[in-house]
């Protein structure tokens, strides 16, 4: 076995067991939260009614009865044996609510990724390509206001242009209602479905990843070994693709890491926007209806990804760099 095996396996073993504070603070904070919050949930699964003696025996049956120190102990427990707990709204396990629900997260969340860091990547190496032109200065300025247009904003103006006016898109939805399809019809509704939300998704995805894509050949054609190349008659071209680009994509892995799982993960406005029926639209609606344990477990399958997604990132900075140290 080589000497580095050891030592990455003590890195992921060490990162391991630091996220677990992270998962577990995350978990409390949500449950103390989504408690305290106005509303009882009883009145949302059952509407405003019955007596109160009914509502008293259902608030026993849920074990909201007991004080949130107690009803934080039991789930704690129920959490460390796998089960996080039983959905109010849907009548169902948790898990499999999120389950049935994460598909059509990862779906639009790694469509708006790849969507954002292949634009994102061209646009930072032909802005530092044509540095102070006048296309670089424009797709700064265009990047500029897309990322500082609300998500809401962008989405309603796309839906209402793409999809109402031009009937290019569908509007809403992951596939449609009309017919049943199957096959290579139902993957290419599907795909019709998604590419609007997507776009709007990682629009401001595209403008962070095009600056700092921009910044870091920018920086990278500095270095010595790219004026040494230019010495031996490379094209700026070359000196940019071939050389500088691969070189600085090291800055750009750790944003594409820190952003990858809040795409995914962290879509609500955007799923609710869209009808898109992922973890972020289940987490919205479940939080108006105080579905307790829909909302902490749903935060924990997020927060274990958002862990996930980081020590994966700090792996990949290392493989691209061995000047970068798992420690």
């Amino acid at each position: 076995m080589s000497s580095a095996q050891p030592s990455a396996t003590k890195w992921l073993g060490r990162r391991l067991l630091t996220a677990l504070p992270v998962i577990a603070g995350v978990t409390t904070l949500t449950f103390v939260l989504i408690h305290l919050a106005p509303g009882d949930p009883i009145y949302a699964l059952v509407g405003d009614g019955g007596t109160p003696a009914y509502y008293a025996d259902m608030r026993a049956r849920y074990g909201l009865d007991r004080p949130l120190f107690s009803q934080f102990a039991t789930y704690t427990r129920l959490v460390f044996s796998g089960d996080l707990g039983y959905s109010f709204m849907f009548q169902a396990p948790v898990s499999g609510v999120l389950i049935d629900h994460l598909p059509s997260s990862l779906l639009l969340g790694l469509t708006a990724l790849l969507l954002a860091v292949a634009t994102g990547v061209t646009l930072g190496i032909v802005c530092s390509f044509a540095a102070g032109t006048w296309l670089d200065r424009g797709i700064r300025a265009a990047m500029s206001v897309i990322y500082g247009a609300p998500v809401f904003w962008t989405g309603q103006v796309l839906m209402l242009l793409v999809a109402l006016k031009l009937g290019l898109l569908p509007v809403a939805g992951m596939s449609s209602l009309r017919e049943p399809l199957s096959g290579l019809a139902h993957m290419a509704d599907v795909t019709r479905h998604v590419i609007l939300p997507a776009v709007v998704l990682a629009l401001p995805f595209i403008a962070v990843v095009t600056s700092v894509t921009r910044a870091s050949v920018l920086g990278m054609l500095r270095e010595p070994f790219i004026r040494a190349a230019a010495a031996r008659g490379a094209t700026s071209w070359a000196l940019v693709v071939r050389h500088a680009a691969p070189n600085a994509a090291l800055p750009v892995t750790a944003l594409i890491g820190q952003h990858a799982a809040g795409l995914v993960a962290g879509a609500a406005l955007t799923e609710s926007l869209f009808g898109w029926p992922g973890i972020g639209y289940l987490v919205l609606h479940a939080s108006l209806h105080r579905d307790y344990p829909l909302v902490t477990g749903a935060f924990i399958v997020i927060s274990a990804g958002v862990v996930l997604v980081n020590v994966l990132t700090d792996a990949a900075c290392a493989w691209l760099d061995p000047r970068v140290r798992l420690s």
